[in-house]
């Protein structure tokens, strides 16, 4: 059966005293996986770029946008498949509704739209980061929530334009609730659907000091299928426990959990062949 597969990770990629030992250790289980792309988002340094393209030897394929200190938007797209077309959409929306949304803006946050083909299917991979809530309040009327719906509604403008015979894949750190209003709306709009909808098992992993109710499923790989025969989608998350990370160390990957997304479908019928007489 023709098949596709995608992993999308927020790696967390900022500058500490373990960035080097994670994204090392996560290159390991990527390159042990059988994954076809792998969507990392918040890769907030060139050196971190470099080091997981160089680490992630068994994809041979990446997609960045190039910018100062960091790929745009913090985004990497690997792929095992060779990319045929990458481009990068700066969101429109970049408003800095407090402090803090500084961080947002100065990473220009976008879609990183990576093309590629799977068995004869054309395959769109919308690799994405959308603003933080800060608040952790997804009510309408809070004004980190109104940039994020700003941000979403593009996302599914991107998605509309995509060419109806493609799989498209919206993958990343949505920092939206699975189930809020903000979710069910892009869906609608977008025409995608979540296959693991229903899961309240959270993908982010609050760190000290940080409080509980911020520890919600806001990754997500989302899914716009053409008509492809047998189609069998299935979603789970990954990189929930620790790992070595250097000699008897170990720690997570992350503060988020990975998203995994398996497609299959059913080859075409071999055409009729018909002899005149």
């Amino acid at each position: 059966m023709p098949n596709f597969s995608l992993l999308t990770l927020n790696c967390f990629g900022t500058p500490t005293g373990t960035t080097r030992l994670r994204l090392r250790a996560l290159a390991g289980e990527l390159n042990r996986r059988d994954l076809t792309v792998v969507a990392l988002q918040e890769v907030q340094a060139q050196r971190y770029r470099q080091l997981l393209i160089n680490a992630c030897s068994s994809y041979p394929a990446q997609a960045f946008e190039p910018f100062v200190h960091a790929p745009k938007g913090g985004l990497l797209t690997l792929a095992r498949l060779p990319i045929e077309q990458a481009q990068f959409t700066l969101y429109r929306d970049r408003e800095i509704a407090h402090p803090p949304s500084i961080m947002d803006w100065m990473l220009h946050k976008g879609v990183l739209a990576t093309r590629l083909t799977a068995a004869g299917t054309p395959i769109v991979v919308l690799n994405t980061h959308l603003n933080a809530n800060y608040s952790g309040d997804w009510r309408a009327e809070n004004r980190y929530a109104r940039g994020e719906l700003a941000q979403l509604r593009e996302l599914a403008e991107i998605v509309a334009t995509q060419p109806p015979e493609a799989l498209v894949i919206a993958a990343g750190d949505f920092n939206i609730p699975r189930g809020s209003w903000l979710y069910d709306e892009f869906l609608a709009a977008s025409g995608m659907f979540d296959p693991l909808a229903g899961d309240t098992r959270p993908t982010y992993r609050t760190m000290p000091g940080v409080p509980a109710r911020y520890a919600l499923p806001i990754d997500f790989a989302l899914v716009r299928a053409p008509k492809l025969p047998g189609l069998q989608v299935r979603g789970d998350l990954c990189f929930g426990e620790r790992v070595p990370l250097a000699g008897r160390r170990a720690g997570y990957l992350s503060d988020h959990l990975g998203v995994e997304l398996r497609l299959a479908w059913d080859d075409p019928p071999a055409p009729i062949l018909t002899t005149d007489h």
